[in-house]
């Protein structure tokens, strides 16, 4: 069953009962919320996605409920409570829908140790995957959602999740945010496009996500090999430029972009060491997505059979 196989009366009925239980890449997440925009966006963004039983084990309890107390009746807010506990400050209720998104990615980002996990956008081309890894206002997602739209596959543009095992990268495949300018930037460019509705005044400015392609969620469990770190930054009126740099130089750089390299100590430092070994390192500078969507192209050819 997938979400949209729900009518809006039962999907309603599990927020505000036992949970709507959705699948994303290889965690299990019970959603919990009587707020209307958070039934909205689930409807809207996660059709496609796998609903799990409403009693099965899942990964993460999720609860976003409204603010108690005498403050709620003249400050709207909502509260994210994961296992009894409120690790983040309240936020207007109108933020709802995006705080969920926050909420799953740190839910993943402070629990799942069985990865290697970096902040970092990942797509992939013919079983091979490019690491972005960026800071803020680098132009990450709008690269992200730009390449994604012109047939490369999702796995995340929030978090590389990397097997400790065999160094596979694991796709989540959830929905792509964006921000401020760079909203309007991919509907101009994605005919088409599906968004929520935009978020105004969050801490970081005017938010929305963009829905995955149904073909890229009906694949959201296959693995891909890392074979690109690139480190993309966006330049009004640039030539789309890829530039070498030293493993070692980004090597460092991924260590900082980890949420758990030192939790895993050495185990972490072998796995990063060998997605290194692996990889071509780019730096990635581009003022237009369609000059950007072109070098990406001419690189997944020329790595065709290298993963």
């Amino acid at each position: 069953m997938k979400v949209s196989d729900l009518t809006d009366r039962d999907l309603r009925g599990l927020l505000h009962g036992e949970g709507v239980v959705i699948c994303s890449g290889p965690f299990k997440f019970r959603i919990l919320s009587p707020i209307e925009t958070v039934a909205q966006g689930i409807r809207l963004l996660y059709a496609d996605y796998p609903v799990g039983a409403a009693g099965e084990f899942v990964d993460f309890n999720i609860v976003l409920e409204r603010s108690k107390g005498l403050h709620r009746c003249w400050h709207r807010q909502v509260n994210f409570c994961f296992n009894g506990i409120y690790p983040f400050l309240p936020l207007p209720v109108g933020h709802a829908y995006p705080l969920l998104e926050w909420a799953m990615n740190w839910c993943i980002s402070t629990q799942a140790h069985h990865y290697l996990m970096l902040h970092s956008a990942v797509i992939e081309h013919d079983g091979c995957a490019v690491i972005m890894p960026a800071p803020p206002s680098s132009g990450k997602s709008t690269l992200c959602a730009g390449l994604v739209s012109r047939g490369w596959r999702l796995l995340s543009d929030e978090l590389a999740l990397i097997s400790l095992a065999d160094r596979l990268i694991a796709p989540l495949g959830r929905p792509i945010g964006l921000k401020n300018q760079s909203i309007d930037v991919i509907r101009d460019f994605v005919p088409g496009v599906v968004f929520n509705q935009v978020t105004h005044d969050t801490s970081k400015g005017s938010v929305a996500h963009m829905k995955v392609p149904t073909a890229q969620v009906r694949r959201m469990n296959e693995r891909a090999e890392p074979r690109w770190v690139i480190f993309p930054k966006y330049v009004a009126g640039a030539k789309a430029e890829l530039t070498p740099r030293s493993k070692a130089n980004s090597m460092l750089e991924l260590g900082r972009n980890s949420f758990n390299y030192m939790v895993l100590g050495l185990t972490g430092f072998e796995v990063l060491t060998d997605v290194i070994t692996a990889s071509d390192c780019y730096d990635f500078r581009y003022g237009q997505l369609e000059d950007a969507v072109t070098i990406f192209d001419t690189l997944a050819k020329a790595g065709r059979y290298a993963c």
